[in-house]
Order: structure tokens, then sequence, then C-alpha cells
């Protein structure tokens, strides 16, 4: 198989999965090295190809709730221990956790996709950063991050701000 037949192959896999796809899945997959995959994803991207990269695997845009209710963005600030009760309470009150950005003073905005929306995907989440012993993004603006969630109404954003206030997490700039 060559290259592009790979690339088409892969994309098919993606387009037909039922849960994200991680590199080594489709490396195996496909008899060649994980590293070949993030290229090749990297290749379908610049096509204009839509692939997040979640914590748990690769997913197309089809595979993740649409914009039938409400996008926000809220900015909160909170230490590593505070992250997995962040991410609960907004996923807990019906959001769903799009990504996570910061403002770095050297590189301007770093923005990572999480595509969290049940306390499962918080859990292989939280799991997958202690076993590769990863600090939180936001740890390079000392707890200071932005979340896009969507929500299906307005009660369940102003809940979850709400609990976020309440626990200290959230920021209100």
């Amino acid at each position: 198989m060559d290259t592009e037949e790979r690339r088409e192959k892969l994309l098919s896999f993606l387009r037909n999965a039922k849960k994200p796809l991680t590199g080594t899945q489709l490396a195996r997959e496909f008899s060649v090295s994980r590293q070949i995959i993030v290229g090749d994803i990297s290749v379908i991207r610049a096509t204009g190809t839509t692939i997040y990269a979640t914590p748990r695997g690769y997913v197309l845009p089809e595979d993740v709730p649409d914009d039938t209710g409400l996008v926000a963005t809220i900015a909160c600030h909170h230490d590593k221990q505070n992250m997995r009760r962040e991410l609960e309470i907004i996923v807990d009150n019906g959001g769903f956790v799009r990504d996570v950005i910061v403002e770095h003073p050297l590189y301007g905005e770093i923005r990572a996709d999480l595509m969290l929306g049940t306390r499962h995907d918080v859990d292989v989440f939280a799991k997958r950063m202690d076993e590769c012993e990863a600090r939180p993004l936001s740890m390079v603006t000392s707890g200071i991050h932005l979340h896009t969630i969507e929500v299906k109404d307005d009660e369940s954003l102003s809940r979850i701000c709400s609990q976020l206030r309440e626990c200290g997490i959230l920021s209100e700039v």
C-alpha cells in the first residue's frame, strides 16, 4: 500500500470509528510507526480536513457534539489538584469541554483539544495525564486558562459557573 492509499484508508477508519482512535492503534492497523500516523494526520489536515487530536485519540468533527446549544468560553484558575474537580463539574452539569486555552508570554495563544463530555472521558484524561506524568497546560500560566464549552441552555451554563465559583475555580476576569 502506498502513502496516499494509506492516508485514504486512515481517513476512512476515522470516519467509521465509533470512538476515538489512538495513534498507536492506527499504527498497528497499518503496520507503520506511530510517528508515520502523526505525519499522515498532519498531511490530511493540511488538505483542509478537520481532525481533532484528543487525549483519547483522533476524532472527526462528526464525532463531536454539534453546535445545537450554546458555546461559551469560561476563564478558570486552579492548581493541578483541582483540575479533575473542574472538569467533573462541567460534564456533570451537561457541559462538553472542547478545549483548554492558555496565553503564553512568548508563543501567544496555545490551544489543546480535550473533547470531554462524560465522567468516563474525564477519568481517561486524568489517568493518561498521570501515566505520562504530564502537567496541565495551565501550569505555564500559573493555573489561569480558558475552556470552550458547549451546553444545551443558559441554565446549564449558569449552573456550571455557579459551582465553579463556589469551588473557587471560576476566574472573574
